[in-house]
């Protein structure tokens, strides 16, 4: 790393920590030539991922804004909904993927409230999936019941 303040093209690292959540790190260096004593930051370069929408347009992935769905659905529920959009965001960024549909990221945010809450859910259901008429959404809530009456009979068999 190039000193500040001489130039020299070398300068040993005192000191690293990590910062911002350990998405970054923190270099306290000095330069052997002058020494004097500077601050580096290190993050992580990543590359935007594009969100294709509905219509086949593309924007890139905001996570402020799925973040914000996915409060909305859990408005006065006990669910972390930061929590929900750190491990989708985790995964969308460990998977490599450039590109992906506003489909995929519904049926991620959908798998992970279902787990959770089942009201945070159906909220968010009710609207990813635009319900058109009480029937839709009493189909969605028959679906919920069979799963969980299969679930529960799987228990049973295991004791």
């Amino acid at each position: 790393m190039k000193c500040p303040s001489c130039g020299a093209q070398d300068s040993r690292v005192l000191d690293s920590r990590p910062v911002e959540e350990g998405k970054s790190i923190k270099r306290r260096r000095e330069c052997p030539v002058c020494g004097r004593r500077f601050t580096t930051y290190e993050i992580i370069e990543t590359v935007p991922i594009a969100v294709v929408k509905k219509d086949g347009s593309r924007e890139v992935f905001d996570e402020h804004k799925l973040l914000s769905g996915i409060m909305r659905a859990c408005q006065k529920r006990p669910v972390d909904a930061k929590a929900i959009v750190n491990e989708i965001v985790s995964e969308l960024n460990n998977s490599l993927v450039s590109e992906i549909s506003t489909r995929d990221i519904g049926e991620r945010v959908m798998e992970k409230l279902r787990q959770l809450d089942e009201v945070s859910y159906v909220r968010f259901a009710s609207v990813y999936r635009e319900f058109k008429d009480v029937d839709t959404f009493l189909e969605e809530l028959k679906s919920m019941i069979r799963s969980r009456k299969k679930q529960s009979g799987r228990g049973r068999s295991g004791k």
